[in-house]
C-alpha cells in the first residue's frame, strides 16, 4: 500500500506550469519501477501535451519579434544582466540576446541565425512563418489529422510554392542596373533606424558591394550551383520556356562574386549619420602613430614607387630569453655583451624590414622605445596593437601577407619582400575623438571601408546591423540576378495559388496545404497591424487582386501579380513600380527554412527530461 501511493500520485497528473509555456499543462511524472519494471530518472511528457507545449513556446518567441516586422515596425530594448542596453529591430539580434530555455523555442532562435548567415535579411519573417505553420499544424492534429499527413502536406506545399515563385513571380534581370539594387537596399533598411535616410544609405550600400567585385573561381561557381547560393537553378526554370537554353552557359563565363568579408565597417562617434562615407579601394584601420616624431602621411612618388606596408604579428621589443632558459656567466664582462646582443637582434630585424622597402609598419603586438627610435629616424609610420582581423583584411586589400615570424628554412632571419602590401598613400586623419590610419588606392584584391558616423554607441551599432542586412541583399541580387516584389506580394500570391492547388489533390494532404496557404498570410496581416491599418480589409483586397491575376489570362490583369501593401497610405499598389523589391533567393530560402523548422518540431511527440544527478557531498 505504501509503494502504491506515490504511483497513484504520479498518475494523477498534477498541473505544473512550465516557463515559456504560458498555459498550465499536466506533466506526467516518470513511471515508478513497481508498475512498469523500468526506472526512468526524470520526467516524461507524451502526445498532445508535448505538442501544445512546443507550439506555445514557439508562438511566444514569434510574438516577441512580431511587432518589429515591416517599415513601421517598432524597436526592442534589451538589457542584459550587467545593465548593458541594446536597442534593435533586427530579428536575429533580438533572439540571439534572449536566453531561451525551452528546447523547441531554441529551434526558432537557431532558425533566425541560419537565415541571417545564409541570406542576411528576412530573419523576423522566417520566425513568424515557422510559428504560424506550427500553430496551424497543431490545430489539425487536435482535429484528428495525423502529424505524418501534415508533414507530407507541408512538404508538398513548399514544393508547389517554390516552383510558383520561380515560374510566375520572379523577375529576371539580366543586367541589374543601380536602380533595382538601390530599391532592394531601401526595402531592406525601410524598417531600420536609417530608414528615413534610406536614399543616402542605399547608394552607399550599392557602391560598397560593387567596390569589392571580383571574378568567381570555378570552385565558387560549382559551390553556388550545388548549394544554390546564387540560385543559378532559377535561370533554367525561368528561361526554358522562352527557348533561352543558352543563357546559363553564357552566364558561366562571366561570373562574379562579392565577398562581404572584404568590406570593413568602422564606427566613429560624432557628426550625423548622413556624414558616413565610403572609401572605395581604400582601407581605414583604427590605430594611430606610435610616436609623435613619425610623419603623418606617406605618399607614393615616381622615384620611390608605391607605398609598401609591412603587417606583422610579432613583438618588436628588446629580445628576451625564452622562459626557462638559464645562462651561466663566468665572466661579468659578458653580461654587457649579452645585453648588447639582445638589443642588436631586434635592431637587425627592424633593419631587414626597412631594407625590404617598408614605409609603413603595423603590428598586433608592442613596439618599445628603443625600436621606435629606428622607425622615427627612417621616417616610417609605425602603429602598434592593431586588431589582427583588421590586419588580415588589410593584407588582402593590399596584396600582402601578415608575417608571424621572420625565420626562414635555413634557420636565419629574413624578410620576404612579397609579404609587403602596396597602396598609393597612407595618412593619419582625425575622426571624431581619435585618429585613424587611412590607406588609399590599395593595389590588391578589392577591399573597401565604410566609416559610419553617429550620435552614440547604440545608434552606431544599429546602423551597422541595418547596413549589414542591406549589403547582404545587394550581394544576393547581384549574384542571382533575380528579384520579386515585396510588401506581402509574394505571400499573398502563394496563398491564392496554394488554395487553388490544394483542390486538385484528392488526399488528406489537402487540409494541410490549405492551412499552409492561410499561414503565409500572417506576413501581410502582421505588416498591416504594425502599421496601425485594418489588416482584414487590406489582406482581402490583396488576395482579390492576386486571385484576379492568376485566374484571368489577359495581360492587363497579369500585372496584378506585383500587387503589395503600401503601409504608409494604407492601400494596395503595384510594388514593382513603387520600387519595393527583394531578392528571390531571400523568399525561397525563408520558406524552406521555416517549413523545415516547423516540420522538425511537429515530429516530436515525446519529451523526456532527465533530472541532474545529485552529487554526494
Amino acid at each position: 500500500a505504501v509503494a502504491a501511493a506515490p504511483a497513484a500520485a504520479a498518475n494523477s497528473k498534477t498541473p505544473c506550469s512550465h516557463f515559456f509555456g504560458g498555459a498550465l499543462r499536466p506533466t506526467m511524472a516518470a513511471p515508478q519501477p513497481a508498475s512498469t519494471g523500468l526506472f526512468l530518472n526524470g520526467q516524461r511528457e507524451t502526445g498532445q501535451d508535448v505538442r501544445i507545449g512546443n507550439v506555445t513556446a514557439a508562438v511566444a518567441v514569434a510574438n516577441i519579434v512580431k511587432t518589429s516586422l515591416g517599415p513601421v515596425g517598432l524597436d526592442k530594448m534589451l538589457v542584459d544582466d550587467i545593465g548593458d542596453v541594446l536597442i534593435t529591430n533586427d530579428g536575429a539580434t533580438i533572439l540571439q540576446q534572449l536566453e531561451v530555455e525551452h528546447p523547441a523555442a531554441r529551434v526558432l532562435v537557431d532558425l533566425a541565425q541560419l537565415q541571417d548567415s545564409e541570406v542576411g535579411d528576412g530573419t523576423t519573417s522566417v520566425v513568424i512563418i515557422a510559428a504560424e505553420l506550427l500553430r496551424r499544424g497543431n490545430e489539425l492534429v487536435k482535429n484528428g489529422l495525423h502529424p505524418t499527413t501534415i508533414i507530407s502536406g507541408y512538404r508538398t506545399a513548399l514544393k508547389a510554392a517554390v516552383s510558383h515563385i520561380k515560374k510566375g513571380l520572379v523577375l529576371k534581370v539580366s543586367e541589374l542596373n543601380d536602380e533595382h539594387l538601390i530599391n532592394a537596399a531601401k526595402t531592406s533598411m525601410s524598417s531600420k533606424i536609417i530608414g528615413k535616410e534610406s536614399d543616402f544609405f542605399a547608394k552607399l550600400a550599392v557602391e560598397a558591394v560593387k567596390s569589392v567585385k571580383m571574378k568567381a573561381t570555378t570552385a565558387d561557381v560549382a559551390g553556388s550551383s550545388s548549394g544554390e547560393r546564387s540560385t543559378p537553378a532559377v535561370a533554367p526554370a525561368a528561361t526554358a520556356e522562352n527557348g533561352g537554353a543558352d543563357v546559363p552557359a553564357k552566364k558561366e563565363k562571366i561570373r562574379h562574386k562579392y565577398p562581404l568579408s572584404a568590406l570593413h565597417v568602422l564606427k566613429a562617434h560624432g557628426k550625423s549619420s548622413l556624414e558616413s562615407s565610403l572609401l572605395a579601394g581604400g582601407f581605414a584601420i583604427n590605430a594611430m602613430r606610435a610616436a609623435q616624431g613619425m610623419p603623418t602621411a606617406v605618399e607614393s612618388s615616381p622615384e620611390a614607387g608605391p607605398v609598401k606596408i609591412a603587417m606583422l604579428d610579432m613583438n618588436l621589443q628588446r629580445h628576451r630569453m625564452a622562459m626557462g632558459v638559464q645562462v651561466i656567466v663566468k665572466d661579468p664582462a659578458e653580461i654587457e655583451n649579452i645585453k648588447k646582443r639582445e638589443m642588436d637582434i631586434t635592431k637587425e630585424r627592424i633593419r631587414k624590414i626597412i631594407d625590404a622597402g617598408a614605409r609603413v609598419v603595423l603590428t598586433t603586438k608592442g613596439v618599445d622605445d628603443l625600436c621606435m627610435k629606428y622607425f622615427v629616424e627612417a621616417g616610417i609610420i609605425c602603429a602598434r596593437r592593431c586588431n589582427k582581423d583588421d590586419l588580415k583584411r588589410l593584407a588582402k586589400a593590399t596584396g600582402g601577407k601578415v608575417v608571424v615570424t621572420m625565420a626562414d628554412m635555413d634557420g636565419n632571419e629574413t624578410f620576404d619582400t612579397d609579404c609587403l602590401g602596396t597602396c598609393d598613400a597612407v595618412r593619419e586623419e582625425r575622426i571624431g575623438d581619435g585618429e585613424m590610419l587611412y590607406a588609399y588606392g590599395c593595389q590588391g584584391g578589392g577591399a573597401s571601408t565604410v566609416v559610419l558616423r553617429g550620435a552614440n554607441e547604440y545608434m552606431l551599432d544599429e546602423m551597422d546591423r541595418a547596413l549589414h542586412d542591406s549589403l547582404c541583399v545587394v550581394k544576393r541580387m547581384l549574384e542571382s540576378n533575380t528579384l520579386v516584389p515585396g510588401g506581402g506580394a509574394v505571400e499573398a500570391a502563394l496563398s491564392v495559388h496554394l488554395e487553388e492547388y490544394s483542390t486538385t489533390l484528392d488526399s488528406r494532404e489537402q487540409l494541410a496545404i490549405q492551412e499552409y496557404a492561410d499561414a503565409l498570410l500572417v506576413i501581410p496581416k502582421t505588416l498591416a497591424v504594425n502599421a496601425a491599418k485594418d489588416s482584414s480589409e487590406l489582406v482581402a483586397k490583396l488576395r482579390a487582386a492576386h486571385a484576379k491575376s492568376q485566374k484571368s489570362g489577359d495581360s492587363e490583369n497579369e500585372l496584378l501579380k506585383n500587387t503589395g501593401l503600401d503601409l504608409i497610405e494604407g492601400v494596395i499598389r503595384d510594388n514593382l513600380t513603387a520600387g519595393v523589391v527583394e531578392p528571390a533567393i531571400s523568399k525561397i530560402k525563408s520558406l524552406r527554412f521555416a517549413t523545415e523548422a516547423a516540420i522538425t518540431i511537429l515530429r516530436i511527440d515525446d519529451r523526456i527530461t532527465l533530472t541532474p544527478e545529485q552529487k554526494q557531498q
